[in-house]
């Protein structure tokens, strides 16, 4: 494409980036003999609607946007080339090398440099979240910050380019979820779908880990997703306390703004690190695998209850029975019903002896499913993940999670439950009644750590005998005075 003229006014220079349906040029304004920036995309074989309306929000929110730190809107046009159909949506040239080109050229950055920087792009973060709606950017990593002008001990100026995840919050609500993004740099709630200005955030901390460390995120090693820079560094410790909460995976947890995110970095305050930590109880049958894209609680066997004991020994005379039918001593219908009874029995007694069920919640929805002797069953209770509202535990004393954070309710004597609610549906993880305390607590932390479920959609009750017997005394003490 080089020399060619697009829109019968810029001429291409050089390329500066491909993909698949898309390019990146250098180009010159005809008009204005200024350089300008041009990015592509074909209606080719690759082509998706979705890219489209990506590239239509990226156009529409240049175009709104007036900072001296992000690329200036200036034309939109649609092409028709003799090999290529497309669009193309022009803005202004900034001439300055990407921070990643800085790192793999072996750049390093001082403890100083690297505040200047977090200072300039959170100040260009709060111009973006402070829009109505707010605007959040989907994809800040080192390749889509630039600098120029870099003198003596200053970083220069710092630019935020790349707007093409962008997303506004009034866009997220309906329509379909698009994943936008960054592997490393995006935070656990973008990969559902979800995100808000702390996502920014999250990424921006990611961004400045790989400049601390020189190594990318995913290379890193982490810890209940949070990504563990510490012993890669040599950092002050507020600073390096500042990082990890940018980037803590729940976003209870995380800053929550960027003027907050900026007030801590420039005078450092001690952060409420209290992490409530419900080890798995030991020698519990229960089975848990989690990661950042899905949880599944593998329920064991209901085993060898009273109620099976009692129907595999009913087995026994009715076999018995049964066996002397064949000989004749009884009719063709009793010898089916016989046989559809043992078999219904034998299924039951198998079925309570092998059988797992299994809770499994993803980025899409919620449901359970069974394992029989390694065969996983279809799903059912289906719902959106996105329609989980509420959290219930319902345990008979024993230690709880947290008295300042969740409500508890003396209520009367319950069975323990564990359920979440999503939509029409209750999941009830103690279906068979067989988890003790310890573990519904166990996995009610791991299910709201994992969900990032606010204190309003959790509820714990306490159904304790010593409350109930009291209750009862003084029920009969009321009673006996009436009398």
């Amino acid at each position: 494409m080089i020399g060619q003229l697009l829109g019968e006014r810029y001429e291409v220079k050089q390329q500066l980036g491909k993909q698949p349906g898309r390019q990146t040029i250098l180009a010159r304004d005809l008009q204005t003999q200024k350089l300008v920036v041009i990015k592509l995309l074909f209606l080719g074989t690759n082509f998706e609607w979705q890219d489209l309306k990506l590239f239509e929000r990226e156009a529409e929110t240049l175009k709104a946007l007036s900072h001296p730190a992000i690329p200036r809107y200036l034309d939109f046009l649609d092409l028709d080339l003799p090999n290529n159909k497309g669009f193309a949506l022009v803005q202004t040239y900034i001439e300055g090398k990407s921070l990643e080109e800085h790192l793999k050229a072996g750049r390093t950055f001082s403890e100083a440099e690297v505040k200047q920087l977090a200072k300039s792009l959170l100040e260009i973060l709060i111009y973006l979240h402070g829009h109505q709606p707010a605007i959040v950017h989907r994809d800040i990593k080192p390749s889509n910050i630039l600098l120029t002008n870099r003198s003596g001990n200053s970083i220069g100026q710092v630019y935020l380019v790349d707007f093409g995840s962008v997303q506004n919050q009034a866009a997220k609500l309906g329509g379909t979820i698009t994943v936008v993004g960054t592997y490393g740099y995006m935070p656990p709630e973008q990969f559902g779908g979800r995100t808000v200005p702390a996502s920014d955030l999250y990424s921006l901390g990611a961004t400045l880990i790989y400049l601390v460390t020189g190594k990318h995120p995913t290379e890193l090693p982490q810890k209940d997703f949070r990504i563990q820079f510490q012993p890669a560094v040599n950092l002050d410790d507020a600073l390096v306390d500042w990082l990890e909460w940018m980037t803590e995976p729940s976003l209870d947890k995380r800053l929550s703004s960027a003027t907050e995110a900026l007030k801590a970095l420039e005078h450092p305050r001690k952060r409420n690190k209290t992490i409530i930590v419900v080890a798995k109880p030991p020698n519990s049958e229960v089975i848990l695998h989690k990661n950042p894209e899905f949880i599944e609680i593998i329920l064991p066997p209901k085993g060898l209850t009273f109620g099976s004991i009692g129907l595999a020994a009913c087995l026994i005379p009715l076999i018995l029975n049964f066996s002397s039918g064949i000989t004749g001593e009884t009719n063709v219908i009793y010898s089916i019903v016989m046989i559809g009874f043992v078999l219904g029995l034998t299924i039951k007694v198998i079925r309570d002896l092998f059988e797992k069920i299994i809770l499994r919640i993803d980025l899409e929805s919620i449901y359970f499913t069974n394992s029989f002797l390694g065969f996983k069953g279809n799903a059912y209770k289906k719902a959106r993940r996105q329609a989980i509202r509420k959290l219930k535990l319902i345990i008979d004393g024993g230690n709880i999670l947290s008295l300042e954070v969740y409500t508890f309710v003396h209520d009367v004597r319950v069975e323990p439950r564990l359920t979440i609610s999503a939509g029409k549906y209750t999941y009830n993880l103690d279906i068979n009644n067989q988890l003790s305390d310890a573990e519904l607590n166990w996995l009610a932390q791991e299910l709201i750590e994992w969900l990032e479920l606010p204190p309003k959609s959790t509820i714990i009750s306490v159904a304790s005998h010593h409350y109930q017997r009291q209750r009862l005394l003084g029920l009969k003490r009321q009673s006996s005075k009436r009398g």
